[in-house]
């Protein structure tokens, strides 16, 4: 059974960094006119894609526990810490949802995701992440923007604090309100269009006067035979001298579909994420989407180092950050493409980088004899187990 520090099970909540509907019910202000909530934002499909890919993907990389050993970094799979990262870091999750939480939540709240370090005895037994509505950051007001803490409105020790956020003052999802909300309108546009089928297309006129009954029979009769997408394409009978005119598109009913996209691009820059990636292979071609790959981890790292960096000042000590780190394994870049890793590992065993036995432990391999030596498998004389070549003063038959 694992320790729980009893204050943190107070049901307060904190309204020190109230969200967009809290400030609406107790203030009746709405910080965003014309914008959508930020919960409405996550049901745009582009936003949603651009949180579940950088938040899952960055949470599938293994986390290592790694010794600084002289001048290089081993890893340490013995390291409290390590044991806790590689099993469940807490009673009812794994690392791989703790972290994609996390991640989400510095990607849609301003103040970030935050996660506690439960220690007992100066040693971390458990990480726990809290919702947002539980948290609260504050920053000092002397230059430095030094943060403090607070989970249920209890202070807590910055030393025992996960907190990720973005670069600015603002989360990308904030950033991108503008743009979920025109795609939020388009959609709705949409919806209507496809629900009511008939748009207006024309106009109806007649010399006579009808009244509101016979315009109101007339607009009835028309809708039940010209409305709906069954009806599309039906001829129109017109009656009592009535005539039709045809109404030309506007530029806005030209843009629709551009300016949908161009909003998902929008999304895209936001979040750093490449166009293709949320399914806009308009402007893709082999040369930019290998170009687009490379800004994805770049961007990628604006998220991975800093969380590298607060994971390692709340779970080590003192003394052990002097000789520890945490690190995401980056090899897992090429996982998803078979023969981008296989050249990747050739060229690091050519090139005496990589040993063959550590390229298969890349490919999850077990290691075979004679794979530790650093060879050229790609030059005969540096094969291992190789003779070396003879010299001018020995006799070629010597070995006969």
């Amino acid at each position: 059974m694992r320790f729980r520090w009893p204050f943190l099970r107070t049901e307060t909540k904190s309204l020190s960094s109230p969200t967009d509907e809290e400030l609406l019910i107790f203030t009746g202000a709405v910080p965003s006119a014309g914008l959508i909530s930020r919960t409405e934002a996550m049901t745009v499909p582009a936003i949603q894609r651009a949180i579940a890919l950088i938040s899952g993907s960055i949470a599938s990389f293994d986390v290592l526990v790694e010794k600084l050993d002289g001048a290089t970094w081993s890893r340490d799979t013995d390291h409290p810490t390590a044991k806790l990262l590689a099993g469940a870091p807490n009673d009812w999750q794994s690392t791989h949802e703790l972290l994609r939480d996390l991640i989400a939540t510095a990607l849609t709240v301003d103040r970030g995701g935050i996660a506690l370090a439960n220690r007992v005895d100066g040693k971390v037994v458990e990480l726990i992440r809290y919702e947002p509505t539980h948290t609260a950051v504050d920053y000092s007001t002397d230059g430095r923007l030094e943060p403090s803490f607070k989970i249920n409105n209890s202070p807590i020790s910055a030393d025992d604090i996960v907190h990720l956020r973005g670069p600015f003052s603002r989360c990308p999802l904030s950033l991108a309100l503008e743009s979920a909300t025109l795609l939020k309108a388009l959609e709705t546009q949409s919806r209507n269009l496809m629900r009511r089928g008939a748009r207006p297309g024309g106009v109806i006129s007649t010399q006579k006067s009808v009244g509101d009954t016979g315009a109101g029979k007339m607009l009835a009769g028309w809708r039940a035979a010209h409305e709906g997408p069954d009806a599309a394409g039906r001829t129109a009978i017109l009656w009592d001298g009535a005539t039709w005119s045809q109404l030309s598109l506007s530029a806005v009913d030209a843009q629709f579909i551009e300016t949908w996209k161009f909003a998902i691009l929008e999304v895209a820059r936001h979040f750093g994420v490449p166009p293709q990636m949320l399914f806009d292979f308009d402007r893709a071609t082999w040369s930019n989407a290998e170009q687009a790959g490379k800004e994805w981890l770049a961007s990628l790292e604006l998220w991975m180092r800093p969380l590298e960096a607060s994971l390692r000042r709340a779970l080590f000590s003192d003394e052990d950050r002097a000789t520890y780190r945490i690190r995401f394994d980056r090899d897992d870049f090429t996982a998803v493409d078979l023969t981008a890793r296989a050249t990747a590992i050739s060229s690091l065993i050519s090139s005496r980088v990589l040993n063959p036995n550590e390229g298969r432990d890349w490919l999850g391999m077990p290691p075979r004899t004679g794979g530790e030596v650093f060879a050229n498998p790609n030059t005969g004389s540096n094969q291992p187990g190789t003779a070396p070549p003879k010299s001018d003063d020995e006799d070629p038959t010597d070995d006969a």
